[in-house]
């Protein structure tokens, strides 16, 4: 059967790249990318999808005769505590919404992005196992745990071939900051080429797992094309990057930039932060699917810089 793929939320940080690579992978023709409106730059089919309407999903799927769906819409963290039923409401059910589209039309597989918002208190926070007991305190941390029992209840019931990993903290280039807790690890780099201060949210020793947006993609295709049999994890696997603060990407951007300035002001964030690890273990990801990063603190720092200047210089040239 033709490979025709899906992707719920294609406009996101995760979505835009995502989509693209999948494209890259698969062709364009082969891509359906969707969310509530369309990006001017996108390419390729695009679909105008609510995904809180079942029937908007259903008539997609059959339209396109799609196998693979890739579901990445939710209101992240920091975001979420704004409106936690609103914020409750449209990440289960856009996410219940895909599991019973793919259970009636027989989707191949699914992929669900779960995060380090799952871990509260009761979680050591140093390399914080897979299988740490999950008491989030976010409502996005709640919504995460509920769609990853959602999800290993939909693949012992129906057999469906549901994959997901907890994205730690995403560092990339592509996007601006979309509300979450760790955003600021990708909106000093902006500031930092700005030649602007940055004001932090966080203390400047908060330590958090973060990854680069590269690593994040390449995790998220490495599980989606690994056999059946090796997916042995059927709530959720844990990823990891490299763990850090924001004091030590500030010393990392003064090696490029000497003269950066970052100011400290905690708010509600830093009380999210602190029931989050501090590092992650990884390792049945890396037993099961040969999961590997290949990015560190300042690898990361030398590509967003490098990129962000290339992208403000074409936006003065325009």
């Amino acid at each position: 059967m033709k490979t025709m793929i899906l992707v719920i939320g294609a406009n996101g940080q995760v979505g835009s790249v995502l989509t693209k690579a999948l494209q890259d992978k698969y062709g364009k023709e082969n891509i359906i990318a969707s969310d509530i409106r369309e990006r001017e730059d996108s390419e390729g089919i695009f679909e105008i999808i609510d995904a809180t309407n079942f029937d908007r999903i259903k008539e997609v799927v059959i339209q396109y005769k799609v196998t693979q769906i890739y579901h990445l819409a939710a209101i992240l963290s920091a975001k979420g505590e704004e409106n936690p039923l609103r914020s409750w409401d449209i990440n289960i059910k856009t996410w219940l919404n895909v599991l019973e589209v793919s259970r009636i039309y027989n989707i191949e597989k699914v992929f669900y992005p779960s995060s380090i918002a799952v871990f509260g208190t009761s979680a050591q926070r140093n390399n914080t196992p897979n299988d740490a007991y999950l008491d989030p305190v976010t409502v996005y941390g709640i919504s995460k745990v509920d769609g990853e029992n959602w999800a290993q209840y939909y693949h012992v019931k129906y057999g469906l071939d549901i994959r997901s990993i907890r994205y730690p903290g995403i560092i990339g280039y592509q996007s601006l900051p979309g509300g979450g807790t760790t955003d600021y690890a990708v909106d000093i780099y902006h500031k930092a080429v700005l030649n602007e201060t940055f004001t932090c949210f966080l203390k400047e020793d908060t330590a958090l797992p973060m990854i680069f947006i590269d690593d994040a993609i390449r995790a998220t295709l490495e599980i989606m094309e690994a056999p059946i049999e090796n997916i042995k994890v059927r709530t959720s696997y844990n990823i990891a990057g490299s763990s850090f603060s924001p004091k030590e990407i500030a010393s990392e951007i003064c090696e490029l930039y000497p003269d950066f300035k970052i100011e400290y002001k905690p708010d509600f964030r830093q009380d999210i932060a602190e029931n989050w690890p501090k590092s992650i273990d990884d390792s049945e990801a890396k037993m099961d699917w040969d999961w590997k990063p290949q990015y560190d603190l300042w690898s990361i720092t030398e590509t967003m810089i490098s990129k962000l200047i290339e992208q403000y210089k074409m936006t003065v040239e325009v």
